[in-house]
């Protein structure tokens, strides 16, 4: 199959599961009036925005991926062990230097052209998205898109409830761990029972939000098992994310997956889509090899640092633009995004989990030279 055809594939398969995503939650939201309406208005917005891809594809020669992932905030309150964020310089510890931050209206001025162009989402990351408000409300102005909100949970009060009702397209994600042994032992102590208060508090407004788990070879069995599942159900959660673990801390390469891993994953997944159709299930990265390889880089997505670099996905941070100076346009034409969604790049061999994590040497230096060009 050519590149051109690959392509094709993947834009109709991105494209039909975000129909198939924006069908599910509108069935999960017909009890409340306020959220279906949303729903279905996303439903029609959806489809023009893939209509929308398909005209700049056609007038400009660029593919346009369907979503984003966007680290808004340099700061968290708290300190999770084998953090990426903090690993890469994104968030930094106490008293060190962090990236630069870009301000509301850039970040909104971003979102607006994505919109433009037909882009549907931005998963909204950090740091902790919540301690940026001001970022928060300003996109939260950008209706044509939704932005879920990956957040620990602690810092959802009563004032970020009347937000989180206001604003329907910012979808609340908590982050945790599986059990509260397991959460607490990685983020500290009581953040289980924070995070949970916080799902009945979202719950009990009847709001639509998910939860975000990191899976590792210990743990996803347990998070993936039926029981888990109901538990988070009964919690209130209408999606799932699982996002496999990338060992940034030394001696914690076990905990990585490898490719039998990520067939037994997706096999999970597959019998949990059939068995709950009122929850989304969705996995980063998921497997790459039935999509063609690595969706980083545009292809499927590409991630925005929080001084505004375009790099190929969180856990690949190297970039040779800042979104700020060439706009998405310009991220989508970079040397860096071309030479990695090359056929030989994206088919790079790899045990399972992030392709460009394991390859971080090459793009590193695939990045400079596109700097230098």
């Amino acid at each position: 199959m050519s590149a051109a055809e690959q392509n094709v594939d993947l834009a109709a398969y991105m494209s039909g599961s975000i129909r198939n995503i924006m069908a599910t939650a509108y069935r999960n939201v017909l009890t409340n009036p306020r959220e279906a309406k949303f729903a279905w208005r996303m439903q029609r917005l959806f489809t023009r925005s893939e209509s929308r891809r398909k005209a700049v594809l056609k007038e400009e020669g660029i593919d346009v991926p369907p979503f984003l992932i966007s680290s808004i905030a340099t700061t968290c309150n708290l300190h999770c062990k084998g953090c990426y964020a903090r690993s890469n310089g994104i968030a930094a510890d106490d008293g060190a230097p962090a990236k630069e931050t870009l301000s509301p209206r850039q970040w909104k001025d971003i979102f607006t052209e994505a919109a433009s162009l037909g882009i549907n989402f931005s998963l909204l990351a950090g740091g902790e998205p919540l301690t940026r408000r001001d970022i928060l409300e300003a996109v939260s102005e950008v209706k044509d898109m939704i932005f879920p909100v990956f957040t620990n949970g602690t810092l959802i009060g009563v004032r970020y409830m009347e937000f989180f009702r206001e604003h329907l397209n910012m979808i609340p994600v908590i982050s945790i761990e599986g059990t509260a042994m397991g959460t607490d032992a990685r983020r500290g102590q009581g953040v289980f029972q924070r995070a949970v208060k916080s799902m009945e508090m979202l719950k009990g407004e009847d709001l639509f939000f998910g939860a975000s788990i990191t899976v590792t070879t210990e743990n996803y069995l347990q998070v993936t098992s039926r029981e888990f599942i109901d538990t988070l159900r009964g919690y209130g959660c209408k999606i799932v994310f699982y996002v496999e673990y990338v060992p940034t801390e030394a001696g914690t390469e076990n905990l990585a997956f490898g490719d039998a891993h990520v067939a037994e994953m997706e096999r999970l997944m597959e019998e949990r889509r059939s068995e709950y159709a009122d929850i989304i299930f969705l996995s980063f990265p998921g497997d790459e090899k039935e999509l063609g390889g690595c969706l980083a880089s545009g292809r499927g997505f590409f991630h925005i640092g929080p001084d505004g670099a375009a790099e190929p996905c969180p856990f690949s941070p190297f970039s040779d633009g800042k979104v700020t100076e060439i706009g998405i346009r310009g991220a989508l034409r970079s040397p860096l995004f071309r030479a990695l969604r090359n056929a030989h790049a994206l088919g790079w061999e790899h045990s399972g989990g992030c392709t460009l994590f394991e390859h971080r040497e090459e793009v590193e230096k695939l990045a400079k030279a596109g700097a230098s060009a």
